[in-house]
């Protein structure tokens, strides 16, 4: 049985399974790294699909469990081994794939996409998965939306209801796809700029001269009409653009916002 402790909840509608398979592999590919493979229901649908098949689980009893079941084949591997800290570029060229606990699932998302990973499939909580893929005007749109969309291109392929699962979450679920991005949006410096971001969303129904003002001047920021919206009603090129111009004219404050 899952070990609610770790927030597990199994998938086992065969349905939900095949599309996610469907949708990291498409007819096969040489690795895949499954994180949180549980008792092996979608393990056992990328096996076929995969040259080889890395999973990491944090649980030792279903780590014993999956290597009772899938041990004896060639393409298999698993490692306990919590995917929060694991090094995704370990395994470059892996298609990233799993359900995942909805406590952990932001953390993983941003180490996995920071790894630059060709595709990652996700099934997780679809509240989580709405910001992720949100678009500038939308109640869900925030920090999140443009600190992964930044980093890779984000899309909502399907949802999954609780009954899906064994036991039934409480929440809605869904299964999200990310890829790097085709066009990189360029600022100067990466770190800094993914500050400047969580600074501008600090308070969300503040304007941006409000929130920037912590770290900029507000005499610059007075000047730049940009400046008097919400950073929820800007595009990721907008508020990429408005962190080039104020670098360039406050050189000094490149640095660790408060």
């Amino acid at each position: 049985m899952a070990r609610q402790k770790l927030g597990q909840h199994f998938l086992v509608s065969e349905k939900a399974l095949d599309r996610i398979a469907a949708a990291a592999c498409g007819s096969g590919v040489p690795l895949v790294v499954e994180i949180g493979p549980g008792k092996g229901a979608l393990t056992a649908k990328l096996l076929p699909l995969a040259g080889k098949l890395v999973a990491l689980e944090i649980d030792p009893g279903l780590v014993a469990y999956q290597r009772a079941r899938f041990g004896d084949q060639p393409n298999f591997e698993i490692h306990q081994q919590d995917a929060v800290q694991a090094e995704f570029s370990a395994w470059p060229g892996a298609v990233i794939v799993g359900n995942l606990p909805y406590y952990v699932a932001t953390p993983i998302i941003e180490r996995v996409v920071r790894a630059g990973v060709p595709r990652a499939v996700f099934l997780i909580q679809r509240e989580v998965a709405e910001r992720i893929t949100a678009l500038p005007g939308s109640r869900a749109y925030g920090f999140l939306s443009t600190l992964l969309q930044f980093m890779a291109e984000t899309r909502l392929l399907f949802r999954v209801a609780p009954g899906c699962f064994h036991p039934p979450p409480k929440v809605d679920s869904a299964v999200i796809e990310l890829r790097p991005r085709e066009r990189p949006v360029a600022v100067p410096d990466t770190e800094d700029f993914i500050r400047f971001l969580a600074l501008s969303f600090h308070l969300k129904r503040k304007t941006l001269r409000n929130n920037l003002s912590e770290r900029f001047p507000k005499t610059l920021l007075d000047q730049l009409p940009a400046t008097s919206r919400r950073a929820e009603q800007m595009t990721l090129e907008e508020l990429a653009q408005l962190y080039r111009t104020l670098v360039n004219d406050t050189p000094d404050k490149l640095q660790v916002a408060p």
